[in-house]
């Protein structure tokens, strides 16, 4: 299928359909490969991490592979390209996963809104108050923004439905593995070092779409790229920070500070204002302002995928 059409198409679907509950979906069969790599490792020193290595290359290669041949079968590639086109994309399911847990929260719902929010972080959310809730959830979508969609975005414009899939099956290894614990420091390293890498560029265009968006929609006033920039560097990931800083500084509400991760209290550096707490009326501004940072990236691709049409 021509990149110009299944660009938008994808996106309009994933908009539309979301993750449907039910449907089969490539991320579960690449889970449940890793989960027989991770039952089948040596714990003990650079084994470890070499497995860990084994394992990714083979899957993300595999994962394309088999993408590839499908998007090439005769009458069916191109619906084929689609599908997984749309299934690499979770701007939809994003959204509407926030959307659910913000009505629970403004309910006064706090149970469900642990589970709804705990489907979305790796933070223990047992004991997370309100406003805590917020703020957890605040972060995860500003953090998928990219994740979930603008670096799938990107490499499905540059390298295809397979390259695509090559890079989902690497962003599934670092959410699997990417913890710093006994389990997964050396096991997950290469995992999380190639999303580290290859989400580098997109988090920092999102990042820089984010801003353009708030400039649309009149968030943010005053705010400067290189407020963003200097909150995102204080950040331990090397990309997650500025997607997060940009939302927390154009919406007004901080990010960061104290969450509990696998039993173990975590202090992460604040980014944004020193004073806003996310409620629901900020959480609004956020989702908007998401929704536009995606119109604006979907249009910026397809311009340049045009021009690299007409002149490359």
């Amino acid at each position: 299928m021509n990149p110009l059409l299944l660009l938008p198409l994808a996106v309009i679907f994933d908009l539309l359909l979301g993750d449907p509950p039910g449907w089969p979906h490539p991320v579960r069969a690449i889970g449940w490969c890793y989960a027989r790599c991770d039952a089948l490792a040596d714990r003990r020193g650079w084994r470890n991490r070499l497995w860990g290595a084994v394992c990714v290359i083979a899957v993300a290669a595999g994962s394309a592979g088999l993408v590839w041949a499908a998007c090439r079968l005769p009458f069916l590639g191109s619906l084929c390209a689609l599908y997984f086109a749309v299934a690499g994309l979770a701007l939809g399911s994003l959204l509407a996963e926030g959307r659910k847990a913000a009505r629970f929260l403004i309910a006064g719902d706090i149970e469900a809104a642990r589970t709804v929010v705990g489907g979305l972080v790796s933070r223990d959310v047992t004991e997370l108050s309100a406003p805590d809730l917020w703020r957890a959830l605040a972060e995860s979508v500003a953090e998928n923004a990219n994740d979930g969609f603008v670096a799938p975005l990107f490499w499905l414009a540059l390298t295809g439905p397979a390259g695509l899939w090559a890079y989902k099956a690497v962003s599934t290894a670092d959410s699997m593995w990417g913890y710093r614990t006994v389990r997964y420091t050396d096991f997950g390293w290469f995992g999380a070092r190639a999303d580290d890498v290859l989400a580098w560029l997109p988090a920092r265009l999102t990042a820089a779409a984010m801003w353009l968006a708030a400039g649309l929609l009149g968030l943010g006033r005053g705010v400067r790229l290189a407020d963003i920039a200097r909150d995102a560097a204080a950040s331990a990931s090397p990309n997650a920070g500025w997607p997060m800083a940009a939302a927390a500084w154009l919406c007004g509400g901080g990010m960061g500070g104290p969450s509990r991760y696998f039993g173990q209290l975590v202090e992460k550096p604040r980014l944004g204002p020193s004073v806003g707490v996310w409620d629901a009326q900020r959480y609004r501004l956020l989702s908007r302002l998401v929704l536009f940072t995606g119109c604006i990236v979907v249009v910026g691709t397809v311009s340049l995928r045009s021009i690299l049409v007409l002149f490359v």
